[in-house]
């Protein structure tokens, strides 16, 4: 597993491999794959691109990995696709949404995955949404102020898109790119001021997201503009901000009371109480993407990256994780379909996101395929 295991962005590495510590606990207590149990063997790449490559390389060739889940993001799961497609082991992208990583063919390897919520499915969805408000409240100003890195601008770039094609009077007046894990956002702060846009859209997330709106309260912007931002409802996110200002537009990243359903909620406390601590957006990815692959192992008995590849093509998943109850692993593109996801307003306490609407996967498959088509992925 190369993740990130510190610095500000820690979380994303720890919470991905609590979750999948708790799904490999399980499966050996249960006897493992004809006794053989699952070992996870985990390498900090710091956030760089060029160390998640070297660990991905060292865990296969020094250590003996026979699969990898990549729970890196962005940055480091394009580095570590092309390590895989050197390699040909399998392996599993689970916290890097950036479309591309699975939409283009350029770009996609036979024995490579993704678990993670993507990009346009996203954006549709946030979009969606957000011209829906816009519509009831008269919002015609909008801006944007995401990470300047790969995720920050395909992420954007795609609701701008959408929310254009939703709600055609949007005007977008600027946009801000601070750096990945900037420490002032000062600048990025005055310029959105000075714009005064009716909405401000981001995709900063973790210790950007919470440095950003604690920097931004104190010059009163959520009095000012409202803020749709895509990754706000998350539990480490939620509660790590000092105020958090009520009525914050965010996704469902994860939640315990979304989907509603008693196992959503069972898994969380079990997460907690193990952990001593919430999970996060990338626990449950990570869960989904161990579960992915012990299906796999089960139905062919095997551990072979090519038997495995071809078992996950196309598998549905019972998890508590899916808008029905299932998700699907799309042979076509080798990414995940039918997870939960949707939109509504924070509230400072439990249950944090108290209504959420939800998103409609007929809407975002219709969409995704008119978009692939014209991206040429198709």
């Amino acid at each position: 597993v190369p993740t990130i295991l510190s610095g500000r962005v820690a979380q994303l590495g720890i919470s991905s491999r609590n979750a999948l510590q708790m799904e490999a606990d399980k499966f050996n207590a249960s006897g493992g794959l004809g006794g053989r149990k699952i070992e996870l063997v985990t390498r900090d790449s710091k956030g760089k691109p060029e160390e998640a490559a070297n660990n991905t390389r060292q865990l296969v060739n020094s250590d003996g990995c026979e699969i990898i889940i990549s729970a890196e993001s962005s940055g480091g799961a394009f580095a570590v696709q092309e390590v895989i497609r050197e390699l040909k082991v399998l392996c599993v992208h689970t916290n890097s949404e950036t479309s591309s990583l699975s939409a283009d063919p350029k770009i996609r390897v036979p024995t490579a995955f993704r678990t993670a919520r993507q990009g346009i499915h996203d954006a549709i969805v946030s979009a969606s949404y957000a011209a829906k408000v816009a519509k009831a409240k008269n919002v015609k100003t909008w801006m944007s102020c995401s990470p300047d890195y790969a995720y920050g601008r395909d992420n954007t770039s795609l609701f701008v898109e959408y929310l254009k094609k939703f709600y055609p009077q949007a005007q977008i007046v600027g946009e801000a790119w601070p750096k990945l894990f900037q420490a002032d956002y000062t600048e990025n702060i005055t310029k959105i001021l000075q714009a005064k846009p009716q909405a401000l859209y981001s995709a900063l997330w973790a210790g950007d997201l919470v440095s950003f709106i604690d920097q931004a309260s104190i010059y009163n912007l959520f009095g000012q503009t409202s803020l749709f931002a895509i990754n706000m409802a998350d539990y480490t996110t939620l509660t790590a901000v000092k105020a958090l200002p009520a009525g914050i537009h965010s996704a469902t990243r994860y939640l315990k009371t979304y989907p509603s359903n008693a196992e959503n909620a069972a898994w969380a406390d079990a997460y907690k109480a193990k952990h001593k601590d919430f999970p996060t957006n990338w626990s449950w990815e990570n869960a989904v993407a161990l579960a992915f692959i012990i299906e796999a192992m089960k139905k062919t008995n095997s551990t072979e990256s090519g038997k495995l590849a071809e078992a996950l093509r196309g598998m549905k998943l019972k998890t508590p994780f899916g808008a029905d109850g299932t998700i699907t692993m799309r042979a076509e593109d080798q990414t995940t379909i039918g997870y939960a996801l949707g939109w509504g307003m924070t509230i400072p306490k439990e249950p944090y996101v108290p209504n959420v609407t939800p998103g409609d996967w007929k809407s975002i498959l219709e969409h995704e395929a008119e978009w692939k088509k014209k991206m040429g992925y198709v």
